[in-house]
């Protein structure tokens, strides 16, 4: 592609190629399971109404195989003529999201460090002192010990005295309790919620879209989902979701059918957590 082409010019070729073959944007749309709008915003250079990255890039290689044209030229055109927005452009690169989660979690740690001493300084502190006070007050109502008078020597006759048998012992049955044993569990004690420190989030896809999904900063899925594919993730921190079709995504968060995340044909990128799943809740 000559240098002084303008940026608009990238657009109108995609256009001019796809014209000539006589083919309409549904009929790509169709075959790519790429939104018409995200096309039409391809042709219109509006790049900020793609998701970014290598969602663009794999967007702009769909479209070029359709209209004819080949394909990693046809990429290293888009990059050159948006060499920063077609890297940037929609939800943030991997590098992007896990920096931010690493900070996150770091943030919260070290919350949560500081909360757990500043509870536990003031308790052991008052342990300590009512232990302390309480052997002082013991020790104090103790009356003296007594000394005891010594026995008086007793007589020894020449006849030796019978010495007593000590009484027989008799073991322990086994009908008797132990003194000593444990209470048993009371019936019915409540087992924890594990579930209250984990999130699950169950994901199928009503048509083909794209997905892409970082579970605990480590890249889970990143590929176009099938209609009737679902997926299960477990989250023990957050997810951080990005679908090219918002309105064709249904999800479940344990267990729970969540509100849809926006239009069809919409890119969306959303966070869930333990503290914010239940605002994607739909509500009774």
């Amino acid at each position: 592609m000559p240098a002084e082409r303008t940026a608009g010019d990238f657009g109108s070729r995609l256009r001019a190629a796809r014209e000539s073959r006589g083919i309409s944007l549904r009929q790509i749309a169709n075959a790519t399971k790429i939104s018409v709008s995200a096309l039409e915003a391809l042709e219109r250079n509006d790049i900020s109404r793609l998701p970014g990255g290598i969602f663009s890039r794999a967007f702009v290689r769909s479209y070029a195989l359709e209209v004819g044209l080949e394909p990693e030229e046809t990429i290293q055109d888009f990059i050159a003529q948006f060499p920063n927005d077609s890297v940037t452009a929609g939800h943030p690169t991997s590098s992007q999201v896990e920096d931010n989660v690493a900070l996150e979690s770091d943030r919260r740690m070290a919350s949560t460090f500081l909360s757990i001493v500043a509870l536990s300084v003031p308790i052991v502190g008052l342990l300590l002192y009512f232990g302390t006070s309480g052997r002082q007050l013991r020790k104090a109502d103790e009356p003296p010990a007594a000394t005891a008078p010594a026995p008086p020597p007793v007589p020894v006759s020449r006849a030796a005295a019978p010495v007593a048998e000590p009484p027989p012992v008799v073991p322990a049955t086994d009908s008797e309790p132990a003194a000593d044993a444990p209470a048993a569990a009371a019936p019915g004690a409540a087992a924890p919620d594990a579930a209250a420190s984990r999130l699950t989030v169950a994901l199928s896809a009503t048509r083909a879209c794209w997905v892409s999904a970082t579970v605990d900063g480590q890249r889970a899925v990143q590929r176009l989902f099938q209609a009737g594919e679902e997926q299960t993730f477990d989250v023990q921190k957050e997810l951080v979701l990005t679908a090219g079709d918002a309105a064709a995504i249904s999800l479940k968060l344990n267990g729970a059918d969540a509100r849809p995340l926006g239009k069809t044909g919409e890119v969306v990128t959303k966070r869930f957590t333990l503290d914010n799943f239940k605002d994607f809740l739909i509500t009774r």
